[in-house]
């Protein structure tokens, strides 16, 4: 009879750079100006960050109305379509913008190719706020694609300046899929100078790749609305090994564990680590005795906070 033995580690998982700041944002935003602070959506997609948030005063809305006059506003990790800054800026509110750079890096490509008369295919997945934001940067032109299939439904109204951009927290390897058939569709189509899906993404995702070989049962942290977490999962089961996402530890069913030695545990960019050490302690009461952390990836990029949120001694530090 095989018995639960081993517990492995993706290396990296967890929080990204992008996350750790927007979290930061709301803190620094509630420790300096009080409760409440407004948040436009959830600041990211993870249930147990979101309520801990709310218990220490930030309010999350969908609609600026819901805001008052005067008070503070911080908009999402996923960033906001043009319409929403604009609206913001009218209604006089405290504005921090914790969109992740990389994020703003796509904003920014689709801005100035516009202004050079480009056209732009999406590569996302409908109704994400990411994929909203983006598409927001412009009062039309962006065609998104969800799958290859689309790829022949678009109707670009010209070809001769077309180029793609992509939601960053897409699986890799579908975004590549999709961008082949739009290029064989438009062979003159522009793309990234370094692709759109995150350094995170593609970091965690690899790793599963690397772990779910040696795995009999993998299971991803993540929030049902997290996407960088859904791929994850997805990803494990196209490699053919059983995968499982938890919002918590409370989710972990015991018999998805029956006839599995190995456990391979991984969490998606917006799990904090508490989480995942929920989930470890509670596969050890299923029965594992060992946790092995797998060599990977050493993530060190950090992401500047807003002018007006900085501690003085980090404003100083990039002057000088």
């Amino acid at each position: 009879m095989t018995v639960l033995h081993d517990i492995l580690l993706a290396e990296p998982r967890g929080f990204c750079a992008g996350v750790d700041r927007a979290i930061e944002i709301v803190e620094r935003a509630l420790a300096k100006f009080g409760a409440p602070i407004y948040v436009r959506h959830e600041i990211v997609h993870n249930t147990y960050v979101v309520n801990d948030l709310k218990t220490k005063g930030a309010i999350f809305i969908e609609a600026l109305d819901e805001v008052p006059v005067g008070a503070t506003l911080v908009f999402s990790a996923h960033g906001v379509p043009k319409s929403v800054e604009h609206e913001a800026q009218r209604r006089g509110f405290r504005v921090f913008d914790a969109t992740c750079p990389l994020v703003t890096k796509v904003h920014v490509e689709v801005a100035k190719l516009a202004k050079e008369g480009f056209e732009f295919i999406m590569i996302g997945h409908k109704g994400h706020p990411e994929v909203e934001g983006t598409m927001g940067q412009l009062d039309g032109g962006i065609h998104l694609v969800e799958d290859v299939a689309d790829v022949a439904r678009i109707q670009p109204g010209q070809t001769h300046k077309l180029a793609v951009v992509t939601q960053t927290t897409l699986s890799v390897d579908d975004a590549a899929d999709i961008t082949a058939a739009i290029k064989a569709r438009f062979p003159g189509v522009r793309s990234p100078k370094q692709q759109d899906i995150c350094y995170a993404t593609q970091n965690r995702q690899d790793a599963v790749k690397l772990m779910s070989a040696q795995v009999d049962v993998v299971i991803v942290v993540g929030s049902p609305t997290s996407s960088n977490s859904n791929r994850l999962a997805e990803l494990a089961s196209k490699l053919g090994t059983p995968s499982y996402m938890v919002d918590s530890a409370a989710d972990l069913q015991p018999q998805w564990f029956a006839g599995c030695q190995r456990v391979g545990l991984t969490a998606g960019a917006s799990a904090p680590e508490i989480l995942v050490t929920q989930v470890i302690e509670r596969i050890k009461a299923l029965g594992a005795v060992s946790v092995q952390a797998m060599k990977g990836e050493v993530e060190t990029v950090k992401f500047p906070l807003p002018k007006g949120l900085r501690a003085w001694s980090e404003d100083t530090t990039e002057s000088s």
